[in-house]
């Protein structure tokens, strides 16, 4: 009889992967950018491990959406407060925090548990060109769809 194999912290082997953002999708270069995080490009993949890389995602800024979410989509977030619901648009959000942008884009596609928590902190977004991860010496990933 065979066993599933289960993979174990020892067996996790992790890459670094550089994306660069520029005129793709929002929600398939999300989409991708998850899979990875989450290690199911891997056959060692595990539904109950962390088996996935890191990834690094520049020029945040330069990401298009499609139809008129430019100028619908809204971000919504709840101070605490009574009353306090906040609304932010994707134009004001894109000016003032692009890297967020695709943060809580790929943050939806994650499991909501520790190990999704876990899972985004291997995830590192810049809205510019450049990046403080040279020493890993990230691979350039292209992203097709």
């Amino acid at each position: 009889m065979r066993t599933t194999y289960m993979a174990k912290p020892a067996d996790i082997q992790r890459k670094w992967y550089i994306v660069d953002a520029t005129d793709h999708t929002l929600g398939r270069l999300s989409a991708e950018v998850a899979k990875i995080l989450r290690g199911k490009h891997k056959p060692i993949f595990t539904p109950h491990a962390d088996t996935g890389d890191h990834v690094i995602i520049i020029n945040a800024e330069k990401i298009k959406v499609t139809g008129k979410k430019a100028d619908q989509k809204l971000y919504r977030h709840h101070t605490g407060h009574v009353g306090g619901m906040r609304e932010v648009s994707y134009k004001t959000m894109l000016q003032n925090k692009p890297d967020q942008i695709l943060m809580l884009a790929i943050k939806g596609m994650l499991p909501k548990n520790s190990l999704g928590r876990q899972t985004l902190k291997k995830l590192r977004v810049y809205a510019g060109g450049s990046h403080d991860h040279q020493a890993q010496q990230p691979e350039v990933l292209e992203i097709k769809y």
